[in-house]
Formats: structure tokens, C-alpha cells, sequence
């Protein structure tokens, strides 16, 4: 039998999930209209910047599975669930993404 709060993790844990296949799914599809673009330079760098958030998504997947997803990369702090739930890929919180910038 689970308890509540491993119970809370798991269903945590699946709506990350989610959000990330969501956040994968947007980006391909902003891939596929790119492609379609007849601007070659402006194509270029858009492919690349959702080639680099992409890569964060992956990331995020496999934070999630050894169970560090949530946690800042910086100060080892828990990152807000509200954060977590506009960019569910990032990384750090408010305080280090903005020292990293």
C-alpha cells in the first residue's frame, strides 16, 4: 500500500511527465512549420534554439527519472512547482538562472 505522500510524488512525478512530452510535442511541431520557412538564416537559428530546448526536455526526462527533477542544478534547492509548471525543463531556480545569465 502507498502512502499520501508517496502517492503525491507519483502523481508529481506524472504530470512532469506530461508537461515534458507536451513541451516535446510543441517544439517538433515548431520544427516541422521552420522547415516549411523559406528564410534559410532565420530558419537556421530558430532550429537551433529549439534544438537547444529539446535537449534541456531530454534532460529534464532523465533528471526525472534518477530523481533529481526539481531540484536547482545550482544551489541544490527545491525549485518551485510553479516554475516547474511554466518551463517544466528548467534547470534552476529564479536566484541561479538569473547569477547564470
Amino acid at each position: 500500500m502507498t502512502t499520501d505522500m508517496g502517492r503525491a510524488q507519483h502523481l508529481a512525478k506524472h504530470e512532469a511527465r506530461q508537461r515534458l512530452e507536451h513541451e516535446r510535442s510543441s517544439r517538433l511541431a515548431q520544427l516541422r512549420a521552420i522547415e516549411e520557412s523559406a528564410d534559410e538564416n532565420l530558419q537556421a537559428a530558430q532550429t537551433a534554439a529549439i534544438e537547444r530546448v529539446l535537449e534541456e526536455i531530454d534532460a529534464a526526462g532523465m533528471r526525472l527519472n534518477d530523481g533529481s527533477y526539481g531540484t536547482c542544478r545550482g544551489c541544490q534547492s527545491v525549485i518551485p512547482v510553479e516554475r516547474l509548471e511554466i518551463l517544466p525543463y528548467v534547470r534552476f531556480c529564479v536566484g541561479c538562472q538569473q547569477r547564470a545569465s
